[in-house]
């Protein structure tokens, strides 16, 4: 299935009406099953799903490398909603716990404190090292230049967009999705698959940075979050705690840094 589609609308300008047409993103679910048995159903924009599956399950601690995967692939041909996930038998003895919460944090964070989340998060995902330095102007350039990857915004204007870097700035991956979760799981899935993980040193955002948003980048041990749009208090406080970095690009200029100062340079 195509990510766009081709839709008549009825457009209402200076008192006139006029029949057009507007491409628009598309929207289906994607069936995520483990050891074949139904794990999670996300809305996603098609395209990517296989990169889509290895960064959710990296991301939802299923996985914790791609040597954790035995095997993956569409059920019943590429032109599916359904992706199946067979892990290691090393591996399977170690998630079986992930498994039978079915989901995570991400998928049963409603009625959850965020104390809990945090105090959760923190025992499953381990603090990040400090690693290397960005500068100011390399970062906010990466969060300006996110816009030149969205082939789908700009056809739509309904996409979100997340890219992965290594420590020079150079992109190794974006991805695009209706979801702005789907989008980093996607970004981080292909990185992934392409066993880039370990050169990883930032992501860039095109929405705002949420405790999921948060969870995710550190499941993939990438230490900094740069964002166009603001973190929320929780978010920050896992960051925190996890000893990541968080900064997001304010509408006038300059760059605001939320916590973990240490990572990024003055210039």
């Amino acid at each position: 299935m195509k990510p766009t589609s081709d839709h008549p609308v009825v457009i209402f300008e200076n008192n006139r009406t006029k029949a057009a047409r507007q491409v628009m993103l598309e929207e289906e679910p994607l069936s995520i099953r483990v050891q074949g048995k139904p794990y999670s159903v996300v809305m996603r924009t098609p395209g990517d799903e296989i990169a889509h599956v290895a960064g959710f399950c990296l991301g939802e601690g299923v996985i914790d490398s791609r040597d954790d995967i035995k095997q993956m692939g569409f059920c019943d041909g590429d032109d599916t909603n359904t992706v199946t996930v067979t892990l290691t038998p090393a591996r399977l003895q170690k998630t079986e716990h992930v498994l039978e919460r079915r989901g995570f944090i991400s998928q049963t964070s409603c009625g959850i404190c965020g104390k809990e989340i945090i105090d959760d998060l923190s025992q499953a995902v381990a603090p990040l090292k400090q690693g290397g330095r960005i500068g100011a102007v390399t970062a906010v350039d990466c969060i300006k230049n996110l816009k030149r990857h969205q082939p789908l915004r700009d056809e739509t204007m309904a996409s979100h967009a997340a890219a992965v870097y290594d420590g020079n700035a150079k992109m190794l991956s974006v991805a695009e999705d209706v979801g702005r979760h789907n989008a980093l799981d996607k970004a981080i899935g292909k990185t992934l698959l392409a066993d880039g993980l370990q050169a990883a040193a930032f992501v860039v955002l095109s929405s705002r940075v949420s405790f999921e948003m948060v969870q995710k980048t550190a499941r993939a041990r990438i230490p900094i979050i740069l964002a166009v749009s603001r973190p929320t208090a929780l978010a920050v406080r896992l960051a925190s705690q996890l000893n990541m970095t968080v900064a997001c690009r304010p509408k006038k200029s300059g760059l605001i840094v939320y916590c973990g100062r240490g990572r990024i340079r003055g210039k």
